[in-house]
């Protein structure tokens, strides 16, 4: 049983930023390498999902990890509120659309789950609705491996309380960052340990894994979020394709 307030949120005593560093561009040439040969090869798929609350650093990571990648191999989604035509809809109809074909990368910034977070703190669903929603995602999933051989890696970006803080006032104090700021972020941090409680709920009833990623440094964020990607694509038994002559 995963409990978040046991996990850190910081990176481990004793390792040094600037080979840390050094060491997560190595992992981003590594995983662009080895996603032009899946892609060559049209075998494997991948779908990542990042999940977390505001200013845990989804875009970041994502920008950072796959920058020397190809963008042909490359689809990313974030998922925004939900629009007039996706609430007419079941909730999964706007998810499948985004999933990942042969030799391709799907990115989910923000994800399905959003449909038993945010809906279930504001008790806009019913715990009857999200028990029918996390055993719908439980299948999706599952059928995701087992029909399309996609690989799914989930990341919880995981980010204290008071480091969250820090980058929110960071969108207001930074004249660079003034986008970012929304008034919405500092309300729903309001709801902190209802949201800690919908995520361990939602982790623990997971089939597929959840990587708890410890976000509070943006440095070692990449690193660990990028040797568990890098670790999953050596598993496949990728090769590029030979010549093929008619």
């Amino acid at each position: 049983m995963i409990k978040l307030s046991e996990i850190p949120t910081t990176p481990p005593e004793g390792i040094r930023k600037s080979e840390i560093k050094k060491e997560t561009d190595r992992l981003a040439k590594e995983i662009a390498s080895l996603i032009y040969i899946m892609a060559a090869q049209k075998k494997h798929n991948f779908l990542f999902v990042f999940q977390g609350m505001d200013a845990s650093g989804k875009d970041g990571v994502v920008r950072n990890i796959f920058k020397y990648c190809s963008p042909t191999a490359m689809h990313t989604v974030s998922f925004k509120k939900p629009t007039e035509e996706e609430f007419a809809h079941d909730f999964l109809w706007r998810i499948n659309k985004h999933t990942p074909m042969k030799g391709t990368v799907s990115l989910f910034i923000r994800s399905h789950y959003e449909d038993i977070l945010i809906q279930r703190v504001h008790n806009w669903i019913d715990d009857e609705k999200v028990n029918q929603r996390i055993e719908a995602i439980n299948t999706f999933e599952t059928n995701l491996q087992q029909d399309n051989n996609t690989v799914v890696l989930k990341f919880y970006m995981h980010i204290s309380a008071s480091r969250q803080k820090e980058k929110l006032q960071e969108r207001i104090d930074d004249p660079r960052k003034h986008w970012k700021h929304n008034d919405g972020d500092w309300a729903e941090r309001k709801h902190w340990d209802r949201y800690m409680f919908c995520y361990e709920d939602a982790i623990n009833r997971s089939k597929i894994p959840w990587i708890i990623a410890p976000v509070d440094s943006r440095w070692y964020r990449d690193y660990f979020i990028g040797g568990k990607i890098l670790e999953s694509l050596k598993m496949l038994d990728l090769s590029l394709p030979g010549l093929v002559q008619k």
